[in-house]
Order: structure tokens, then sequence, then C-alpha cells
């Protein structure tokens, strides 16, 4: 999912919704002590919240149904937010802010598993609460993971896909460069080359991080504050996006482009290549699109081989103002299980379980799966670090000049730099 975040509220406004949440509650779990610390054998019905569950058969209801018939005495309740992932953020932040009990487990978007995680306001998979990774794929459990402890359990993924004319081009290029080389074949047939989303929101942001991951560059050190984005493999990474834009090898009209726009570009036969998620595999080929039959998936291109895909998705954490945490861990335990994975698969969301993607019942109705386990397993998480929003907004807002030529590409990766600086000051 792709967040586009808004300014915050002003402090005195902060303050008032803050007091009005904390009187509206109640009462405050963490009343005398660490939130962490306490409730961590408490038992009992519990609510599970996560964004609209769009899925066509009800992956979500599906799962809880399933819970609550083994678990009469421990009901899960589900909170189901808006589409919206600023919506999403901004009820959990303000909630967790307060210190209320009433969200128990919580679906994080996968970019802002370190902002909760810093803040105290989930609680770590250690000890008791401990999770089995090992079944996992290992950049879903990367991405739960800040300075070195595991808050949150990926419950769903999403990778980064290349879509590509196989009628037109038969064998899927692996680098930047074999792709590229390969545009004289869009020009031949009249259409654009390659596009992406490269308008200035989330989606810039993962195009960014994808072309710059690939050519060995990177945002933040492990610490999640230190940017580390100002490099030569940074710049090499975002020249050749540049470059491409300049040249026409991406379409003028591919910086207007979110996930929608360069869908339809694909499906009604416009472009040769296109980065996008796997939701677009049945969107192709359904009756109606231009492309039906003729196009083919591959893992992203790279510098010298497969690229660096970003991770979508959702981890699932424990509130550290949860009053029934034991409840709480064995639901998140739930999620990742062979039985409930089977059911999220099956709703077409991407498994964590990597057994999932042999499946050939799985791969008979997502043919994807096979090239999209590859792409997963060389993919980079977002950048960790607690302060995601203005990290990836100083990304998008410097690449996206560097697109349209205000500024070269040296002094956008510089402005990046600056921008990550400022974020953790």
């Amino acid at each position: 999912m792709a967040l586009k975040f808004v300014p915050r509220a002003t402090m005195a406004a902060a303050s008032i919704a803050l007091l009005t949440a904390t009187f509206a509650s109640g009462c405050s779990s963490d009343e005398g002590g660490n939130a962490l610390d306490q409730n961590l054998t408490g038992r009992g019905p519990i609510t599970y919240v996560e964004g609209k569950d769009t899925t066509e058969t009800g992956v979500v209801k599906q799962l809880i149904d399933r819970w609550n018939a083994a678990h009469p005495n421990e009901q899960v309740t589900f909170k189901e937010q808006s589409a919206d992932g600023t919506q999403q953020h901004d009820d959990l932040a303000e909630h967790f802010r307060a210190k209320q009990d009433g969200y128990d487990v919580v679906a994080l978007d996968v970019p802002n598993t370190a902002e909760f995680a810093a803040k105290g306001w989930i609680q770590p998979l250690e000890g008791n609460f401990a999770i089995d990774t090992a079944p996992l794929l290992a950049p879903t459990v990367a991405s739960a993971t800040y300075n070195g402890k595991l808050y949150a359990a990926p419950k769903n993924t999403n990778g980064g896909l290349l879509y590509y004319r196989k009628d037109l081009v038969p064998n899927p290029p692996k680098t930047w460069s074999e792709m590229l080389g390969q545009c004289q074949v869009a020009r031949d047939n009249n259409i654009g080359c390659y596009a992406g989303q490269l308008f200035p929101y989330e989606g810039l942001t993962v195009n960014t991080s994808e072309v710059i991951n690939a050519f060995g560059g990177s945002f933040v050190g492990a610490d999640g504050k230190t940017p580390t984005v100002n490099s030569p493999e940074s710049k090499a990474g975002l020249k050749v996006l540049v470059d491409a834009y300049k040249n026409g090898d991406i379409p003028k009209e591919a910086i207007t482009f979110k996930e929608g726009e360069s869908a339809s570009a694909f499906e009604s036969g416009k472009l040769l290549f296109l980065r996008n998620w796997p939701y677009l595999f049945a969107q192709a080929s359904a009756e109606g699109s231009a492309v039906k039959d003729k196009f083919g998936v591959a893992p992203l291109p790279g510098n010298t081989g497969v690229g660096a895909s970003t991770l979508g998705g959702y981890n699932a954490a424990i509130s550290a103002f949860s009053k029934n945490k034991a409840t709480a861990a064995d639901f998140v335990r739930y999620l990742i299980s062979e039985e409930a994975q089977q059911i999220i698969a099956s709703g077409s969301l991407p498994s964590v379980r990597s057994s999932l993607y042999d499946d050939p019942a799985l791969i008979a109705k997502m043919p994807y799966l096979p090239t999209l386990k590859e792409s997963i397993a060389s993919a980079v998480p977002r950048p960790v670090t607690p302060f995601y929003p203005a990290v990836s907004k100083a990304i998008q807002d410097n690449a996206y000049a560097a697109l349209n030529g205000t500024k070269s590409v040296d002094d956008a990766v510089a402005g990046m730099q600056k921008g990550i600086e400022t974020a953790g000051s």
C-alpha cells in the first residue's frame, strides 16, 4: 500500500485532542509504570485493527471467524479502518498517543513499524511473545525489525514486478541497461518504453528506492537516523532513471502516473514495460484488456541482475497498552500460521510464508507467484526509520526535481541527504 502523509495538527490542537481522547477512554494502561511491562499475561477478548478489507473473499473476516470458532473465551473483534493509508496511520497514532487500551493488535503499514516501535507504542516480540520466523520470507521479517529487535509479525507482503509485452519482447530483461536497450522495439510500435509510478507521492519514493537500492545505494544507517544516501551508488541509480526520462525512454506523461494511471497505460497497450504490484496481473488478464494473453511478468531489473523490489504489506503488532497481551500474542502467531496464510494467499494477498509460493493450487490461480517469490527474496524494505514520513518526502521531492530538470542528480541526492539529516534532528 502506498502512503501519503499530511502535516500534523498544531501543538494546541494536538493537546486538546489528546486530553479529549484520554477522558473518552476513561483509562490508560500504563498508569503507574511502563506500559511495555504491564498486562503481559492478560487473557480475554481483543480488538484487531486493519485497513479496509478490499479482498473479494473477505480475508480478515475469514481469519477472525476461524479464530473465534476455536477460542470462545478470547474472541476477536475486527475494527476496520478506512482504505486510506494516511488516515490509518493517524488513527493509530492518535489512539496510542492517548494510551488507550481499545486496540490490541494492529496492522501497521510496513514503513510505519519503526516509528511505532521507537515511540514505545508496540510490544517487542521477545521472551514469551517471541514468534517463529524460520518459515517466513527473510525480507518481511527485516521490515518488522527495528534496532535489531523484532516488533511485529509480517502478516502479508507485496513486491514490485516488471510487466512486459511478451508478444514484442519474448525474453524479459534482467538489467536496466538491457531493458532500456530494447526501447527501440517500443518506438517501432509507436508506444512508450518504460514507466512506473513517478508522480511526487509515496509511489515515487518506492520507485526511486528500487533503482537506488539496485545500484548499491541506501538511505539510512542501521540506527534509522544517520543518512547514507549521498554516495556514488545512489547517484548512479538515480541517473539511470533521470536519463531515461530525459531521452524519452520513459514517456513525458509518466511523471503524472500513480498506480492507477500506470496500470491503465499498460492495459491499453501503450507501454512495453511497466513496474507495478501483483494486483495488476488479474486486471491485465481480464476481458477487455488490450494486453490479455500478450504480457508476462519478471522480477524488477537491477544493475547486474535481479533488482531490489520495495516491500509493501502489513505487519501485525501488539499494542503496548493492551490489557490482554497474552491473547494478543497468540493471535499474532495465528496470523503467520500455515492455516491463516493459506487464507491470505487464497485471497490474492502475497503470503509471508515461503512454502506457499511453491503451492501448485495457488500457482494455478496466481501464475506470477514463483516470480513474485524471486522478487521478494531480493527485496529491500523502505528506509527503516522512526522518521519515515519526513524521509519519504525528502526522497520523493528531490527525485521529482531531478526528473523534471530543476535539480541535477548530484544536487538531488545531496538534497535527500540533507532532508534525511533534518528529519532525524
